[in-house]
């Protein structure tokens, strides 16, 4: 299920005001406390920026924002060579990280296990998870003629409603972090699909754990 920009707007401005006057987490700064819900819902928007939010129309809008911006658009044999390169840069940084990189034609997906990712029920990423965000975030500024897609799953235990805020909050939660340490939001869609797209059976633990994660998929940027 992908839901109206307006509502995800809404609940990133929810939480942008409850946590308001506090640490973030990413930068070290202070949050300023918004007067209203209203000028939340403004203040996350404007936090977001080109950030593309279950918005698929907007989504295929990207290619054309960007190369209007002056970003190369990648052309023929050359679509292949550049994502080889990020392909073997990333595996390089996310050895050892519990984060899979895997390869379909030109697409490169990382899986992101939610127990590595996330405390139990929680969309704010683990702290000791930021080192293997930042590794993710030097490769994509490196190789900045792609686009970026961040996808949340859950298994089914809940309800669906609380799966999908959930899947939709951790997807945000990444995307956000990644740029924040200078990724370009234009390059980005979030969209949270709570346990509608399980990659293993919900009737096992192990499953269920497979199914818990963020999938970012990293796309070339080409014309058209």
């Amino acid at each position: 299920m992908i839901l109206p920009i307006k509502k995800i707007a809404l609940a990133v401005a929810v939480t942008f005001t409850i946590s308001a006057c506090t640490t973030d987490p990413y930068t070290g700064q202070r949050k300023v406390s918004n007067t209203a819900i209203g000028a939340g819902a403004g203040a996350a928007l404007g936090a977001l920026g080109g950030l593309i939010v279950g918005n698929a129309t907007g989504a295929n809008k990207r290619n054309s924002i960007l190369i209007g911006a002056g970003i190369g658009a990648l052309t023929g044999g050359g679509i292949g060579v550049y994502m080889d390169k990020q392909e073997a840069r990333l595996r390089e940084q996310l050895r050892g990280s519990g984060v899979s990189v895997t390869r379909d034609g030109d697409i490169i997906k990382l899986n992101m296990p939610s127990n590595i990712t996330f405390a139990s029920g929680q969309s704010s990423v683990k702290p000791e998870f930021y080192n293997v965000l930042n590794s993710v975030s030097l490769v994509l500024k490196e190789y900045n003629r792609t686009i970026v897609n961040v996808y949340g799953h859950t298994d089914s235990d809940g309800s669906d409603a609380f799966n999908q805020d959930l899947s939709e909050q951790r997807a945000l939660s990444v995307a956000r972090y990644l740029i924040q340490q200078g990724s370009d939001s234009r390059r980005y869609y979030v969209v949270g699909y709570g346990e509608t797209r399980p990659i293993a059976s919900n009737a096992t633990a192990v499953g269920k754990a497979s199914n818990r994660r963020v999938e970012i998929e990293i796309t070339p940027l080409t014309e058209g």
